[in-house]
């Protein structure tokens, strides 16, 4: 069966709010380098606070919309340019970084960071969680220390052009190059991730697929309605 790698082999793409965010998009990944494109398309050059910003919350002077019913939790930090959309919330201790869209419902919890980020309605990434250059669909939910890492450790900069090699990813024999120097994983709708998992950069979940807790799992397309599982073999031994 040929894998589609266009958005709407991810995400359910039926509310035009949502699928504004994925026009002219052939692969999924072109979406990513667009975020800080609709990030200015729907804040604009100033702040709007239509929402709750309790105190102790900090907010940069950036442009910054935080819609209707949106909370912002005491020790959370808004660097911006953001958007934060009706009903989502920003919890105590989170850092939104720049060019971060929260849509309706959707969550960034407590220690967690995001940047460059795209949260459908219902996405949470509740707990110790790192969120950079990903976009995740509705009703993700990432396990507590989840981490969507966005550079490859060996991404050095050439000595000449200070450039990083872009990710290239290899699917079904094919090779793409996405053109991206960081790109962090694009998890599907419904998708679950268990504690302290690792999806490294240039990750590709299909919707409704669930990761096990503890498990590294390698860039490249991992498929809709699966369990990707980690097995450990603890064994017991007597003290001596």
């Amino acid at each position: 069966m040929e894998i589609d790698l266009s958005p709407s082999g991810f995400f359910d793409l039926a509310d035009a709010f949502v699928d504004a965010f994925f026009v002219d998009c052939r692969f999924v990944w072109e979406a990513i380098p667009q975020i800080a494109v609709h990030v200015a398309r729907l804040v604009g050059d100033e702040q709007t606070i239509l929402g709750t910003v309790l105190p102790g919350a900090y907010l940069s002077d950036r442009p910054i919309f935080i819609g209707e019913s949106a909370v912002i939790e005491p020790g959370a930090y808004v660097q911006g340019p953001a958007y934060i959309g009706a009903g989502a919330t920003v919890r105590h201790g989170a850092y939104v970084r720049e060019n971060v869209i929260l849509l309706p419902g959707s969550g960034l919890g407590h220690a967690s960071e995001a940047k460059n980020a795209l949260f459908l309605p219902g996405a949470h990434a509740p707990h110790f969680n790192y969120v950079g250059d990903s976009i995740l669909g509705h009703r993700v939910n990432l396990g507590a220390g989840t981490k969507l890492s966005n550079l490859g450790i060996l991404s050095e900069k050439d000595a000449v052009t200070g450039k990083r090699p872009s990710i290239h990813l290899t699917i079904d024999d094919q090779t793409y190059d996405t053109g991206l120097t960081k790109m962090g994983a694009i998890l599907g709708d419904e998708v679950q991730t268990g504690c302290n998992a690792v999806l490294n950069p240039g990750t590709l979940i299909g919707p409704r697929t669930l990761v096990y807790a503890n498990l590294s799992l390698r860039k490249g397309y991992h498929a809709a309605n699966s369990i990707v599982k980690f097995r450990q073999n603890p064994r017991r031994v007597d003290r001596t």
